[in-house]
């Protein structure tokens, strides 16, 4: 998988390399302000993936004395970089072609050859962008098939921002060059080039949203977000599932990378149970978990009585998550996870 993802990322590297510098030049001959700004968009998608490569080989490093929950995150801080870039870059620049060219400061109306150029640059790169994103939606899809969720619910819920963010970027650059194409040949036929950058501008405000989107769903894991409900409830029915436990007061969850979640929870074993039992249930509970999702990756139990306010508080939480996986994978998902005793009553909650 790590290797695929690095794939992804290395032929969008070229691809939006090539494309920027193809753009660059068109931009420069043709004066456009719309293949402009798609040169400053390709040039922010090709900072992007730059970040995502070194995310990928620093978030490998293992876990040491200073970072004893290894290095997952770095996956998460390097995305986050990498929508700050397209924001300041991208969309920053697009704006500023786009405003250029309406306040009337751009390069006059282009000659005809320097609209052929700006379709051929076009083309060029829709064929380049392309490519770049038929790869990254092949990944994606293959990771959604094994986590047997269609793709759109897949990329909303995947903690992986890496080739989420590779996908979004070459979408919105297909968009992007389809506003820009739209922009030019408005400018030809009317030659008015309030299109053209109003092209850019458009462009800008993709780039714009794109980033905070993408800015937005990283903060969320680099600060600690809870792991997805349908991980939740697998680790609380592998607690619950072993007749020594009697309740559960707490269960707590938070996204170390990618692939990698940590667990805690506070447990009320059988008072007739003696330490090493506990102990002995602790660990097959902590080994089940990894069995059945391998992204559980660190698992701590605290024993602790559960009061019946506790009880309660968790059992509304279930009710939530269980409906969370509704919502998201179905009614089959809860089926799987049925055999658990409360878990059925807690998913019809209130």
């Amino acid at each position: 998988m790590a290797d695929e993802t690095r794939g992804t990322v290395l032929l969008a590297l070229a691809a939006n390399l090539g494309v920027a510098l193809v753009k660059a030049v068109g931009a420069v001959l043709s004066g456009s302000s719309a293949l402009a700004s798609e040169a400053a968009h390709s040039v922010a998608d090709t900072l992007s993936e730059v970040f995502l490569l070194a995310s990928l080989r620093l978030g490998r490093k293992p876990a040491d004395r200073t970072h004893p929950f290894g290095y997952g995150k770095e996956r998460f801080f390097w995305s986050l970089l990498a929508a700050v870039g397209i924001f300041v870059s991208g969309a920053g620049f697009s704006l500023y072609q786009g405003l250029t060219a309406l306040l009337g400061a751009g390069h006059g109306y282009p000659s005809r050859t320097e609209f052929v150029v700006v379709y051929v640059v076009l083309a060029v790169s829709l064929v380049l962008e392309g490519s770049s994103l038929v790869k990254a939606v092949r990944q994606v899809r293959g990771e959604a098939a094994r986590a047997r969720r269609g793709l759109f619910t897949y990329v909303i819920r995947s903690p992986d921002p890496t080739v989420k963010t590779v996908a979004s970027e070459d979408s919105v650059a297909l968009v992007g060059i389809v506003v820009a194409f739209v922009g030019t040949l408005l400018h030809q036929l009317t030659r008015q080039e309030f299109y053209d950058g109003s092209a850019s501008l458009v462009i800008a405000a993709l780039l714009g949203y794109v980033a905070y989107v993408l800015g937005r769903d990283t903060k969320e894991l680099l600060i600690g977000e809870a792991a997805d409900p349908t991980v939740r409830l697998t680790a609380y029915a592998v607690i619950c599932a072993h007749p020594e436990v009697i309740a559960v007061s707490e269960l707590l969850t938070m996204q170390l990378g990618p692939d990698a979640v940590l667990v805690a929870a506070r447990v009320q074993f059988d008072d007739e149970l003696r330490a090493r039992e506990v102990e002995e249930t602790a660990t097959a509970i902590s080994r089940e978990m990894h069995d059945r999702l391998p992204e559980l990756t660190q698992v701590f139990l605290d024993p602790s009585r559960v009061s019946v306010e506790d009880g309660e508080r968790v059992a509304r939480s279930l009710a939530r998550t269980a409906q969370e996986v509704r919502d998201t994978d179905g009614e089959q998902t809860l089926d799987a996870l049925r055999d658990l005793r409360d878990l059925r009553d807690a998913g019809r909650g209130d």
